[in-house]
């Protein structure tokens, strides 16, 4: 696992990569940006970079909005309270 995870942080994509990589559109990925659930590095669309942890939940948000049919904003929702339960859950390991 800790292999994966150290791959993940190495990956970098262009917007035009992350789409293929999620088998989602440019445009997509672009609207997730703009509703805050991803942070590239760069400047403008052109200049955008994404690194493994993007791509997590770039997939991640590709899956919900197809499976549950959920439109962007509730694919953030979605995404925020699937952050907070992995949090959760990481603290209740560490207290165990």
């Amino acid at each position: 696992m800790a292999t994966t995870t150290l791959v993940e942080t190495q990956l970098h994509f262009s917007t035009e990569e992350l789409g293929r990589a999620c088998r989602c559109s440019v445009e997509w990925v672009t609207t997730l940006v703009h509703e805050g659930v991803l942070q590239p590095a760069g400047e403008s669309p052109q200049d955008w970079r994404f690194g493994g942890e993007a791509f997590r939940r770039a997939r991640r948000a590709a899956r919900l909005s197809q499976e549950l049919e959920l439109n962007v904003a509730g694919v953030a929702l979605a995404l925020d309270l699937l952050d907070r339960i992995d949090r959760l859950e990481a603290q209740l390991r560490g207290r165990s």
